[in-house]
């Protein structure tokens, strides 16, 4: 087994010029009739126990040549691939026979694609600008307050001659239109809207205002030009309201009993001291956050690569699968959800594409880095991770490094250690 040649024929697609003796060959094609002879049939002869040369006179002699070559296929792709140092990746390989006989051995040409080569600027000068931390106010703890009597508040049905209000929540039944027929998602009975909370397209709650229980009216509206369904996208809608019920909000007084009631504290006093830790440690984070989304920007922008198509498909695929596991959890799953949409698999690609493009980059760029910098990780550094895992898994250490090979937290450790060097960096 010999890698005669590898030629980059264009952009992260390579031949491989593969090349088998007539020995390993043969060998291969003792094991394919070994494998097959049970299931042949060869007149004068038991089923299973015609010898292979009389099999292959009556099959003909390249009866075995396929299972032959599927026998060596997976060793001489490896092996290519080492020899020539490419890290091939799970796309369409292209076959070309050369040769193939008992006397000459096997010749094939694989055309095969890797992982893109990638140029990185200058990621030592990045300097990522902190936005100021601001003092948390009076008026911030009394908003924050708000919010969580807002939370606490208890719903009250309201008489049938009330009138809807900013807040209120209505019961409703809606079927929207758009040029006179009805759309996938746009109907549904018994619907609980907060009034003002944003959660239908512009337009549509703010005209429910000013309506009592059991009128039935129109509303229109014009979807965003950049809204989510594309065949909906800058549309004027029309949607029958049905008002079934209206609630309103009853806030509970804000007092020690309160406190008590919602929290570990015993007085007013005491609940606004710890919200005023709590809202300082959510600035820090969310700063911190946006320098890391800003660095993560820095990294994508100075990254030059053309990524094969292949990995683009392999990252849509993993994120849509990790969405239908989530949607599983309430009990849906990714085909309803793009039929509540009405999306196809095709749009949902297209909508990922942009951000999948750039998870892409954003890796490579850390494993540019890794190679540039020469991160490695110690034994001592694994054995550490393993023990971490250990105490928050309640797992032993032994079973974990069954579970999980050394490779598979060498990766990982690389990777934090890539994004500490750069953060020191770009946050300094």
């Amino acid at each position: 087994m010999n890698l005669k040649s590898s030629n980059k024929v264009e952009t992260n697609r390579y031949e491989l010029d593969i090349e088998i003796t007539p020995e390993e060959f043969n060998k291969a094609v003792d094991k394919a009739y070994n494998k097959q002879k049970n299931k042949m049939t060869v007149p004068g002869f038991r089923k299973g126990k015609a010898p292979k040369k009389f099999i292959e006179k009556y099959y003909g002699e390249n009866v075995f040549y396929e299972d032959a070559i599927n026998i060596l296929y997976p060793d001489a792709l490896d092996m290519a691939a080492k020899e020539a140092n490419l890290q091939i990746i799970d796309d369409k390989i292209d076959f070309d026979l050369v040769k193939m006989s008992k006397e000459e051995g096997l010749n094939f040409k694989l055309k095969v694609t890797v992982m893109p080569e990638v140029e990185i600027g200058d990621y030592k000068s990045i300097k990522v600008k902190s936005e100021k931390f601001e003092e948390i106010t009076e008026k911030d703890i009394q908003e924050e307050l708000e919010r969580v009597r807002e939370n606490n508040a208890r719903l009250v049905n309201c008489e049938e001659n009330s009138l809807v209000e900013n807040k209120d929540v209505v019961n409703i039944n809606f079927a929207g239109k758009v040029e006179g027929e009805e759309f996938t998602g746009g109907t549904a009975e018994n619907f609980e809207l907060t009034v003002g909370s944003g959660q239908f397209i512009p337009g549509f709650e703010e005209q429910i205002i000013g309506h009592k229980i059991g009128e039935e009216f129109d509303i229109s509206v014009k979807f965003p030009e950049d809204y989510h369904v594309k065949s909906l996208s800058g549309k004027d809608a029309v949607f029958s309201i049905k008002l079934n019920g209206i609630q309103k909000k009853e806030l509970p007084e804000l007092d020690d009993e309160f406190v008590k009631d919602i929290s570990e504290y015993n007085t007013l006093e005491e609940y606004k001291n710890s919200l005023k830790e709590v809202l300082e440690k959510e600035q820090k984070q969310n700063i911190e956050g946006k320098k890391r989304v800003a660095l993560r920007k820095d990294l994508i922008e100075m990254t030059k690569v053309e990524i094969p198509e292949a990995l683009v498909r392999h990252e849509i695929n993993h994120f849509l699968k990790n969405m239908d596991r989530q949607l599983r959890q309430q009990n849906l799953n990714l085909e309803m959800y793009m039929d509540c949409l009405g999306l196809s698999k095709q749009e949902m690609y297209d909508n990922y594409r942009d951000e999948a493009i750039d998870n892409i980059k954003y890796d490579l760029a850390l494993e540019k880095i890794i190679e540039l910098e020469k991160i490695e990780i110690s034994d001592e550094e694994l054995e550490k991770k393993y023990t971490e895992m250990s105490e928050t898994t309640k797992i032993s250490v032994d079973r974990i490094k069954k579970l999980a090979p050394p490779e598979t937290y060498r990766i990982e450790l690389k990777r934090e250690k890539c994004i500490k060097f750069i953060e020191n960096i770009a946050f300094n």
